[in-house]
């Protein structure tokens, strides 16, 4: 079975919302990624908040900060079954059957459209380097991650956002 790391910050500032609906609009996407990774194997869930993982019924790792490679790298060094899965927060379409598609292609990547990364299966947690940002994908398919092509984790929030605009 997998071990499926999800890093999570609060938050989503980049959408036009007040506060409290942006963090419950997080929270709610957590819920589906969580619940989806729950299905798959050992959910590891990275943040600085303790309570949500207690909330979710799933592992701790403390977010180390500095960013989404610095948690990410947390979170594979706290796996314990392979293959090792990093799947984004704000994948509100995630189902489980996405993330067993996901580890049945490892190693692989599942791009945004917009060039980043929103999901990862690494064979080899040795083999993680957080080269997240824009045109991300590319990088890791430079690194031997094949993109695969699943639709709903493809489907970011802000993906979905600026196809509603």
């Amino acid at each position: 079975m997998p071990t499926v790391v999800v890093p999570f910050r609060s938050g989503k500032t980049r959408l036009a919302l007040p506060a409290e609906a942006r963090e419950a609009m997080a929270i709610s996407m957590l819920a589906t990624v969580l619940g989806a990774a729950r299905q798959v194997g050992r959910t590891v869930l990275v943040t600085s908040h303790e309570s949500l993982a207690e909330r979710f019924g799933v592992d701790f790792v403390p977010d180390p900060g500095g960013g989404q490679g610095p948690a990410v790298a947390a979170g594979v060094a706290a796996a314990t079954d392979l293959p090792v899965l990093v799947v984004n927060a704000d994948l509100p379409r995630a189902t489980s059957t996405d993330l067993l598609a996901l580890a049945a292609a490892a190693p692989a990547l599942v791009a945004a459209t917009d060039g980043t990364t929103n999901a990862l299966a690494l064979t080899d947690p040795e083999v993680f380097k957080p080269l997240y940002g824009p045109g991300s994908a590319g990088r890791f398919e430079a690194i031997g991650l094949r993109p695969v092509d699943l639709p709903n984790l493809a489907a970011d929030v802000d993906t979905l956002a600026d196809v509603a605009a």
